[in-house]
C-alpha cells in the first residue's frame, strides 16, 4: 500500500453522535461558512475553480466551472439543488456522509449558493432512507437556531436557506432534469436541452444541480485553500473521493482516498479478495460503467485513465465479483433493473432495455437462440448515444463491456443455464447458519 488514506469528509464519522451540531462544531464545522462570508462572492467562486474540483456525482464536469456558466443575475431567484438521489446499483456514499456528517453538506450547500448568487438551495433525497430524511431535516434545523441559515445569516443580513426534500424513489431522478421536474412537483422525466438548468433549471430560473459529496467538499476548500485540494489526487483529477467497495472483499466499506489510487491499492485495504478465491470482474463506477476485470486493477482510479482504458469512474461503487459469479447472471440483474428504472419517454430507452432484459433472461437459463449475442450488441449501438437522457447508455455498457471480455459465458448461455455453471450458493457472502447467528 503506498497511497495513503485522506480521511476529510469522514474524519469523525466514528466520533460520538457525529451527525449532532455540537460535534461538526468541535471539529472546527462552520469556521468556512464565516471565512466564506468575510470575502465577495466572486472570490469565493475562484477559489472553488481554482481547486478544479470535478463533479462528484459521476460526470466529473468541474463544478466551479458549471457555476459561472449560470445565467448572470437579472434580480430574480437563482437555485442551488443537491443530488442526493443515490440510485445507482453498487453506489453508497452520499448516503452515509448525509447520516453520520450532515451538517458537512449543509455548510457546503450554504457556501455554494453565497457563491453563486443563491439565496436558496434544495437538497432533493430518496424517499425510501427515511432515517437521512429525518437526520437532514433536524441538521437544517440546529444550523437555523444557530445562525448559520436564515434571513440575516450570522449577523451579515445574507439570506441562505436550505430546504430537504423526499423524492418517491426513481432511478431516473437522478438525472438533474428528470429531478427538477420532480421537485417541481411533476412526473419525473428528463427535459430537453438546451436550456440547460444553468439558464432555465427549476421554476426556470438559473439553477446548479450538484452532486452531494461536490458541496460537502466545498467547506475544506474555503477553509484550507485550493491549492490544499490540488495537493492530493492528480493533475487533472484534484482532491479525494469515497470509494465504495463492496461483495467479495474481506472487509467491504467506505474508502476516503486520493483520485488516482488504484483499485489494487483498495483491495489491499479491504483485506483483500476473500480467502481461496481471485477476482474476476468489478465495476469501476457502479452498474452503469464498463466493467473491468483483474488486468485493470493497476489502472489509477482518476477520471481520465479510467476512461483510456474504456469505463468511467462516475461515482467510484466499486463492485468485486470473484470467479464464482456468472458474468451473465450478474448483468441480467443489472439489465432488470434498467429495464425497470426507465422512465419510457423515449423509445431507444424504453423499447431497447426490454428487448435487452428478454434476450439477457434467455441466455441466462440456457435457452438462447442462435444470434442472441449479435442482437445483443445491435441493440445496445442502436440505444448508445440515441436516448434521450444517459439511462439507456447506462443499460448496455455493463453488457457490452461483458461481451467483450467473456463472450464464452455468453455463448454457453446458448444451451447450459448459469446457475448450473456458477451455482449461486457459491457465491453468496453469508451462509444461513452465518444470518441467523449475526
Amino acid at each position: 500500500m503506498t497511497t495513503p488514506l485522506t480521511p476529510v469528509l469522514s474524519a469523525f464519522w466514528d466520533a460520538d453522535r457525529s451527525w449532532t451540531l455540537e460535534t461538526y462544531e468541535k471539529h472546527g464545522g462552520y469556521a468556512a461558512l464565516r471565512k466564506a462570508l468575510a470575502m465577495p462572492a466572486s472570490d469565493v467562486l475562484n477559489t472553488v475553480k481554482d481547486s478544479a474540483i470535478r463533479g462528484r456525482g459521476g460526470a466529473g464536469f468541474p463544478a466551479g466551472l458549471k457555476w459561472s456558466f449560470m445565467s448572470p443575475p437579472d434580480g430574480g431567484p437563482r437555485y442551488l439543488v443537491v443530488n442526493a438521489d443515490e440510485s445507482e446499483p453498487g453506489t453508497c456514499k452520499d448516503i452515509p456522509l448525509m447520516l453520520a456528517n450532515p451538517h458537512a453538506l449543509i455548510e457546503g450547500a450554504a457556501i455554494s449558493q453565497y457563491a453563486m448568487g443563491s439565496d436558496h438551495a434544495f437538497i432533493y433525497l430518496r424517499g425510501e432512507v427515511v432515517h437521512v430524511y429525518r437526520r437532514l431535516l433536524r441538521a437544517v434545523e440546529e444550523a437555523t437556531a444557530a445562525g448559520y441559515l436564515g434571513t440575516d445569516v450570522l449577523g451579515t443580513g445574507i439570506t441562505l436557506r436550505v430546504t430537504p426534500h423526499a423524492g418517491a424513489g426513481a432511478y431516473i431522478c437522478g438525472e438533474e432534469t428528470a429531478l427538477l421536474d420532480s421537485l417541481e412537483g411533476r412526473r419525473g422525466q428528463p427535459r430537453l436541452k438546451p436550456p440547460f438548468p444553468g439558464a432555465a433549471g427549476l421554476y426556470a430560473r438559473p439553477t446548479s444541480v450538484n452532486n452531494v459529496e461536490t458541496i460537502a467538499s466545498v467547506p475544506g476548500i474555503i477553509l484550507e485553500g485550493s491549492d490544499w485540494f490540488k495537493s492530493m489526487g492528480t493533475e487533472k483529477s484534484t482532491g479525494f473521493g469515497i470509494f465504495s467497495l463492496s461483495g467479495h472483499v474481506t472487509n467491504p466499506g467506505q474508502f476516503e482516498a486520493p483520485l488516482g489510487i488504484t483499485m489494487r491499492e483498495l483491495i489491499d485495504l479491504a483485506g483483500g479478495i476473500r480467502k481461496g478465491h481471485r477476482i474476476k470482474f468489478w465495476t469501476p463506477g457502479g452498474s452503469s460503467t464498463p466493467i473491468f476485470t483483474e488486468a485493470h486493477l493497476d489502472i489509477p482510479l482518476d477520471f481520465d485513465s479510467v476512461a483510456a482504458a474504456g469505463s468511467m469512474l462516475g461515482t467510484r461503487a466499486l463492485q468485486v465479483f470473484d470467479e464464482t459469479v456468472s458474468v451473465v447472471r450478474a448483468v441480467s440483474r443489472w439489465t432488470d433493473f434498467y429495464a425497470h428504472e426507465s422512465c419510457g419517454k423515449c423509445t431507444p430507452c424504453r423499447e431497447g432495455t426490454y428487448w435487452l432484459k428478454q434476450i439477457m433472461e434467455r441466455l441466462e437459463h440456457g435457452q438462447g437462440l442462435p444470434g442472441d449475442i449479435e442482437k445483443l450488441d445491435d441493440i445496445c449501438s442502436n440505444i448508445l448515444g440515441r436516448s434521450f437522457c444517459a439511462l439507456g447508455d447506462a443499460a448496455t455498457s455493463p453488457i457490452a463491456s461483458a461481451i467483450k471480455y467473456f463472450r464464452e459465458e455468453f455463448e454457453a448461455g446458448m444451451h447450459t443455464p448459469a446457475a448450473t455453471l456458477f451455482p449461486p450458493a457459491a457465491s453468496v457472502l453469508f451462509d444461513a447458519k452465518e444470518a441467523a447467528t449475526a
